[in-house]
């Protein structure tokens, strides 16, 4: 997947329009994720009727609002504008973590014909390796909705499923900074503490059969004495 980006900008879409524009970077952002190519427009009507679905989507799988933990996945806006003006309109109201290409990278034409984009919106998903796992997700996302992302994760080999949606865990009590220092102490303190209840048992154990062996002597020599008389 960074190959794919290496030696090109990628802006993110928030006030600064911050630019990531080195190997770094782009290796820190794309490895390991599932990547989302939006090619669409503002003045394209299903463009515009899909927008709020997919900002959705996408608001939901990454904002700490909704889940625990930020999903292993990345969203770049392939603009099919006709002007930059359109294109900034178009991002104006989408979420910060967005990227797209700058409005003049003819690349964007390059990437239209590498994926054989034939209609807007068109929604490419990608496996970290470059590789195509589905051509067209918008049905996919207006069906299905965040459980779309759940079967790209076990299609693209991501191992981390770590995330879990705000209604997954609705009833759990609210954590602390320290809770993975507490369960830690807890884990050792349960461990410590079964050690001891096997030792005591066993223990125990070696008390009865101590005791049933000396039972047996006992027998044993009242058995070997003559009676009286």
């Amino acid at each position: 997947m960074v190959d794919l980006f290496l030696g090109k900008v990628l802006v993110t879409n928030n006030r600064d329009k911050d630019e990531l524009d080195t190997e770094r970077e782009i290796l820190l952002r794309l490895q390991n994720r599932v990547v989302l190519l939006f090619f669409g427009s503002a003045d394209c009507p299903k463009c515009q009727d899909f927008a709020p679905t997919l900002k959705e989507f996408f608001v939901h799988l990454t904002d700490e609002f909704y889940v625990e933990r930020s999903a292993q996945l990345v969203l770049l806006y392939i603009s099919m504008d006709e002007s930059e003006d359109q294109q900034k309109k178009f991002l104006k109201d989408m979420p910060k973590r967005w990227l797209f290409l700058p409005y003049e990278d003819l690349y964007k034409k390059e990437l239209e014909m590498m994926f054989n984009v034939e209609e807007i919106p068109t929604v490419v998903v990608l496996r970290p390796d470059c590789t195509v796992i589905t051509s067209n997700a918008v049905d996919e996302i207006s069906r299905l909705g965040p459980d779309c992302f759940r079967n790209w994760q076990e299609a693209a080999d991501i191992i981390d499923r770590s995330f879990m949606l705000a209604e997954e865990f609705d009833n759990l009590h609210l954590r602390s900074i320290t809770d993975p220092l507490r369960r830690l102490k807890y884990k050792v303190e349960d461990k410590k503490k079964k050690k001891k209840k096997k030792k005591k048992k066993s223990k125990m154990w070696g008390e009865e059969e101590e005791e049933e062996e000396e039972e047996e002597e006992e027998e044993g020599e009242g058995k070997g004495q003559e009676p009286w008389g």
